[in-house]
C-alpha cells in the first residue's frame, strides 16, 4: 500500500503516529474515498503491530471518516453532502464573527504570519501545488482563529469538517480555482490590516460559499466519491 509518510514526533506514541498518517491520507485524497482497508497491509506497510492499526481505525470511524461494516471490512467513507452542508454552516457562521474580531483588534505578529502564507501561496500558485496551497490555505485561517484567542473553536470545526474539507481539496485537484481563492486570502488579510469589518465579512462570505458553487462540477468528475443522497448539493 502506498502511503504518504509523515515525520514522527521523538515522543509520539505508536497509536497517534498511526492515526496522523491515516488521516493525512484519507485527507489529502492518497486513500481516496471507498478504498477497501486491511488492518494488516497498512500494519506491514507502516511496521507496526494490528493493535495500533486497529485503534486508528475505530478512532477515525467516529470522526466518519471510514466505514467498519460487520462481515465486509473497513471503507474510507464515501464524502456524506449532508455533512459537507453541516460544518460549511458552522464554519461560515463562526468565521464571520471571528473575522469581525480580527479587524477590530489583531496581533501584529499573527498579522506577520498571514502576509508571510500570503507570499509562499503565490509561489504555489506558480508552480500549481495544490497540496502546499491547501496546507498553507489551512493555516492562514487557523491563525486568525489563534490571533482572536479562539483556538479551540478552530480545533472543534476541524473535528467535524471532515467531509467538507475533502471537497475543498477535491476541487483544488482540479487545478482551477487558486487564482481566485489566492484573492479571497488577499483581500482577507487586508480587511484585518486595514480593519475593514464590512471587506472582511463580503470576502469570507464568497470564499466559504464557494463549495456550493463547486459541487455540481465535482459530482459529475467524481461521482464515485460520493455518498449517494436525495440532496443534489449543498446550500
Amino acid at each position: 500500500m502506498d502511503l504518504q509518510m509523515l515525520k514522527r514526533s521523538p515522543h509520539e506514541s505508536t497509536r497517534n503516529y498511526v492515526y496522523q498518517i491515516m488521516k493525512q491520507n484519507i485527507m489529502t485524497l492518497q486513500l481516496p474515498p471507498g478504498t477497501a482497508l486491511s488492518e494488516q497491509e497498512i500494519a506491514t506497510a507502516l511496521s507496526v503491530s494490528r493493535t495500533p492499526v486497529r485503534e486508528a481505525f475505530i478512532r477515525l470511524s467516529q470522526e466518519n471518516l471510514l466505514d467498519i461494516i460487520a462481515q465486509r471490512g473497513t471503507y474510507v467513507s464515501l464524502i456524506d453532502l449532508d455533512s459537507v452542508q453541516e460544518s460549511k454552516f458552522l464554519r461560515e457562521t463562526l468565521e464571520k464573527a471571528v473575522i469581525r474580531l480580527a479587524c477590530a483588534n489583531f496581533p501584529s505578529d499573527k498579522l506577520f504570519d498571514l502576509q508571510s502564507y500570503l507570499s509562499v501561496q503565490e509561489l504555489c500558485l506558480q508552480e500549481n501545488n495544490y497540496l502546499k496551497f491547501y496546507e498553507l490555505d489551512e493555516k492562514l485561517h487557523r491563525t486568525i482563529f489563534d490571533g482572536c484567542q479562539k483556538a479551540r473553536i478552530w480545533k472543534l470545526i476541524q473535528q467535524l469538517g471532515g467531509h467538507y474539507n475533502r471537497v475543498r481539496l477535491l476541487n483544488l485537484a482540479r487545478g482551477h480555482d487558486l487564482e481566485q481563492l489566492l484573492e479571497h486570502h488577499k483581500n482577507i488579510v487586508l480587511a484585518i490590516q486595514s480593519r475593514d469589518a464590512a471587506l472582511g465579512s463580503r470576502t469570507i462570505n464568497q470564499h466559504l460559499n464557494k463549495v456550493r458553487v463547486d459541487i455540481v462540477d465535482l459530482l459529475h468528475d467524481y461521482g464515485s466519491y460520493f455518498k449517494q443522497s436525495e440532496s443534489d448539493g449543498v446550500k
